[in-house]
């Protein structure tokens, strides 16, 4: 699955999956665009880690809520690198409030910059992909898109919109051989999951813990990692797969099974 000669913007490319998808693609040979918003110094380690296995990246800052911004950042890439071939809408907030610790100003941030973000990013890349008859967009959405949770229930509504809204574009965009899809992770870890301190005289405790806690809940004994989540984004974003279009693909280690 090369992606050799293709352009991609990830958004959020300073952290977590974003990070993540951003090294995968620069392995395979995929010129990078990293996006961030405030997490500059996550960003440029994302850069240090593709600049150090030989790949092709460079940083651009914009607000995704921010329609100015994003067009902004979309001509600077074209200008420099050409038509963006592969999109990863991958930026969010994520709270964690309860139902009655949100209001609206907490609302309105995370739906715009998980939803309203996502589809501005597609308006923006759209007329290079149309101009090239063909184009790759990936949403990060999560299970929370089709389970609720006992936590913040205004983030799980984003998760359901982005699915929507994959759905939506799909149809939109098959015309011009665009397509989308939809990543729906489970639980990932992102460096949370890794917080035992070794010197914590119930170390060993709380980490068999945990792995009975993960057998429990997640058939394949573990939680995902960023590196799970890029493989299959590099599949969607290559060759192999354009005759899949609209799909939302779950990638949970079987945890909804249970």
């Amino acid at each position: 699955m090369s992606l050799s000669g293709k352009v991609a913007l990830v958004t959020g490319a300073g952290t977590g999956i974003g990070q993540g998808i951003a090294i995968e693609m620069a392995n395979r040979g995929a010129r990078m665009a990293l996006h961030y918003n405030r997490s500059e110094a996550g960003v440029l380690e994302t850069k240090r880690r593709i600049d150090g296995a030989g790949g092709s990246s460079f940083i651009v800052r914009a607000d995704v809520s921010n329609q100015k911004e994003i067009a902004a950042m979309v001509r600077h890439i074209e200008t420099r690198a050409g038509d963006i071939d592969i999109l990863v809408n991958n930026a969010a907030v994520q709270l964690n409030y309860d139902l009655f610790k949100q209001d609206g100003e907490t609302f309105d941030l995370m739906f715009d910059t998980n939803v309203k973000g996502y589809w501005q990013c597609i308006q923006a890349v759209i007329p290079g992909m149309k101009r090239k008859r063909t184009g790759r967009i990936i949403l990060i959405s999560s299970v929370h898109a089709k389970r609720p949770t006992d936590f913040d229930p205004i983030y799980a509504m984003t998760k359901g919109a982005i699915r929507m809204l994959g759905r939506e574009s799909a149809i939109e965009l098959a015309p011009y051989g665009i397509t989308v899809n939809t990543i729906e992770p489970g639980a990932v870890d992102v460096g949370k999951y890794n917080l035992i301190s070794p010197d914590d005289p119930d170390a060993e405790k709380k980490r068999e813990a945990r792995r009975k806690h993960q057998l429990e809940k997640f058939p394949l004994g573990r939680v995902g990692l960023p590196l799970d989540v890029a493989q299959l984004a590099c599949f969607i974003a290559s060759d192999e797969s354009e005759y899949m279009t609209g799909s939302a693909i779950r990638l949970d280690g079987g945890s909804m099974l249970l």
